[in-house]
C-alpha cells in the first residue's frame, strides 16, 4: 500500500487576479473549507496585478460569499491569506514565493497555457521540494508532441502522482454517477456492449455564447475546449471495464485502456466530423451577435462553436459501436447527457404496433442534480396490442461540493483520482489529431446555425438511434 500523502499546508495560486480564480477556484475552495474537507491551510495569491493583502482578501471574501461559504474556518482562512506580486515566469520571483510558503505546497497555475509552460520552465531552474504538487488547467499542450514535452518537464520536477491535470468534469458528481450506475446494477452492465447497443452519444450543448472569452476560445474552439478534454474523459468512464477498486491507479488504468483503443470512426475524419459556428440570434430573451462579430474574434480563423466527431472504441466490448461526441454553444434546447441507444429486438411478435422508438438510457452529466431516464415501450391504455413509449425517470442527488471543490479536495489531500494522468492527456490529443488536421486544412466545411436554435438544419439534434445510426452501423456484431 502506498504511504499516505500529507495534506497540503499552502495553496499558492498563480494568476490570482484572473477570472478563473474568482469565478471557480475560490468558490470551490470556500465550499470545501466550509464543509470541513480541508483544515489548517494557508492561502497565498500571486500575480502581476499591483494588489496588496487587503485587496486580495476582498477578492477572496467576495468569492466565498458568492458560494455562500461561511463559518470560523472560512473566516480564519480569509484573515490569514496574503498576496505577493510576482512575475511567475521569473525564476527569482518564484524562488521568493516558494521560500515564503509552508510545505507541502500546492501550486495552482490559473494561467493561460503558454504562461503556465514558461512558469514551469522557471521552476525547473530553481527546483521545488519533492512534496510539491503542481496543478494545471486544460488544454494540456497543443498536440501530442507538446503534451509529451510538457509531461517530461513536469515529471522532472515532481513525481507523476504529484501532477494534477485538472478536468473539472471529473469532479462533477453527475459524471461520477456513471460509474455507480454501471457497476452497482447487474440489470444494466450485461447489456452495455456491442451485442445490444447501437450507438452512444456524449453531448454537452449549452446556452452560453462566447461570454467575453475570445482571448482563449478563438484559439481553441469547441473541439479543443470541450471534446479533446472533457467529453473524451466522460467517454472513458462510459466505456471502461469494471475497476477492482475506486483507487486512483485502478480507475485511471481502466480509463486509459479505453482512450488507447479509441480512433476516429473508420479512420475517416472528413466523413466522421462536422463543425459549425453560430450567427446572430435570440436566446433566453437576449440578443446574441454573430460569433464572427464578437469582440476579439478573428473571423478568418474559422473557429467553430459547435463540434461533432464520431469515434470507435476498438475493444472486445465496444468494437463496431459508434460513439458520437458533440458540444456546442448558444444552443436553444441544450442537452448534457450520455445517451445509450439500444438495438431493436431481433423479433417482435406479429400483431404488436407502435414500437418504432428504440430503447434508450439517458444519463445526465450537467452540473448539479441530474437524472437517469430509461426510455422503453410498454402496453399502453386501451388497445392491448398497441405499444406506447414511456420514460422511467430517477433523480441523481447533487454532490456536497461544487465540481471545483471536489477537484481541490483531491489535490489538497494528495489524491490524484480525479486528475488526468500524463499518458491519458497525450492519448486525447492523438484521438483528435486527424480531425484537427482536416479542419485546419479546410477539408471539412464550416456550417452555420442561428444562436438560440438547435444547430444546423442538416445535423441530427437527438441521439443516433434513428436513420443516422443505420449509416454508421454496417453489420451486426
Amino acid at each position: 500500500m502506498k504511504p499516505r500523502v500529507n495534506p497540503a499546508r499552502t495553496l499558492l495560486i498563480l494568476g490570482a487576479g484572473g477570472d478563473l480564480t474568482a469565478r471557480l477556484l475560490l468558490p470551490g475552495l470556500g465550499g470545501l473549507v466550509a464543509a470541513g474537507g480541508v483544515t489548517d491551510l494557508r492561502l497565498v495569491g500571486s500575480g502581476i496585478d499591483d494588489w496588496d493583502d487587503a485587496r486580495w482578501r476582498d477578492r477572496v471574501s467576495e468569492s466565498f460569499a458568492a458560494a455562500e461559504a461561511g463559518g470560523p474556518a472560512v473566516a480564519g482562512l480569509v484573515r490569514e491569506t496574503r498576496y505577493a506580486k510576482a512575475d511567475v515566469t521569473d525564476a527569482g520571483d518564484l524562488r521568493a514565493l516558494l521560500d515564503g510558503c509552508e510545505e507541502p505546497i500546492v501550486i495552482y497555475f490559473a494561467l493561460p497555457p503558454a504562461v503556465t509552460e514558461k512558469a514551469c520552465r522557471a521552476l525547473a531552474e530553481i527546483g521545488v521540494p519533492a512534496s510539491t504538487r503542481l496543478v494545471m488547467e486544460k488544454p494540456f499542450g497543443s498536440d501530442v508532441a507538446s503534451a509529451r514535452s510538457l509531461n517530461e518537464l513536469l515529471t522532472g520536477l515532481v513525481s507523476e502522482d504529484h501532477v494534477h491535470r485538472v478536468d473539472h468534469f471529473l469532479g462533477m458528481s453527475t459524471v461520477l454517477n456513471i460509474v455507480g450506475l454501471r457497476f452497482a446494477n447487474r440489470i444494466f452492465e450485461p447489456v452495455l456492449s456491442n451485442q445490444h447497443v447501437a450507438t452512444v452519444d456524449v453531448t454537452f450543448d449549452e446556452t452560453l455564447g462566447l461570454e467575453g472569452r475570445a482571448g482563449y476560445y478563438d484559439e481553441a474552439g469547441a473541439l479543443i475546449d470541450m471534446i479533446q478534454s472533457h467529453l473524451l474523459q466522460v467517454l472513458s468512464l462510459a466505456a471502461m471495464e469494471a475497476p477492482p477498486t475506486l483507487s486512483a491507479d485502478d480507475l485511471r488504468d481502466r480509463r486509459a485502456e479505453v482512450l488507447r483503443a479509441t480512433r476516429i470512426w473508420r479512420d475517416d475524419p472528413l466523413a466522421s466530423s462536422r463543425r459549425a459556428r453560430y450567427t446572430a440570434g435570440s436566446l433566453a430573451g437576449r440578443r446574441l451577435p454573430s460569433y464572427a462579430d464578437e469582440r476579439g474574434v478573428d473571423s478568418d480563423r474559422k473557429t467553430e462553436t459547435l463540434a461533432e466527431m464520431v469515434v470507435g472504441v476498438n475493444t472486445w466490448r465496444w468494437a463496431g459501436v459508434p460513439f458520437r461526441l458533440r458540444s456546442g454553444k448558444a444552443i436553444g434546447s441544450p442537452r448534457q447527457e450520455v445517451t445509450i441507444t439500444f438495438r431493436q429486438p431481433p423479433q417482435i411478435p406479429v400483431g404488436f404496433t407502435g414500437c418504432e422508438r428504440p430503447d434508450r438510457l439517458r444519463i445526465a452529466i450537467a452540473p448539479g442534480a441530474g437524472e437517469l431516464c430509461l426510455e422503453i415501450n410498454v402496453n399502453g391504455p386501451g388497445d392491448p396490442i398497441q405499444l406506447d413509449p414511456t420514460d422511467l425517470v430517477a433523480g441523481f442527488g447533487a454532490g456536497e461540493l461544487p465540481e471545483y471543490g471536489e477537484v481541490l479536495k483531491g489535490v489538497l489531500n494528495g489524491d490524484p483520482t480525479l486528475s488526468v494522468r500524463g499518458d491519458m492527456a497525450e492519448e486525447c490529443w492523438r484521438i483528435v489529431a486527424p480531425v484537427l488536421d482536416a479542419w485546419r486544412s479546410d477539408r471539412v466545411g464550416l456550417d452555420e446555425y442561428e444562436a438560440g436554435g438547435p444547430g444546423p438544419g442538416n445535423w441530427p439534434s437527438s441521439g443516433l438511434g434513428g436513420p443516422e445510426a443505420a449509416n454508421l452501423v454496417t453489420e451486426d456484431v
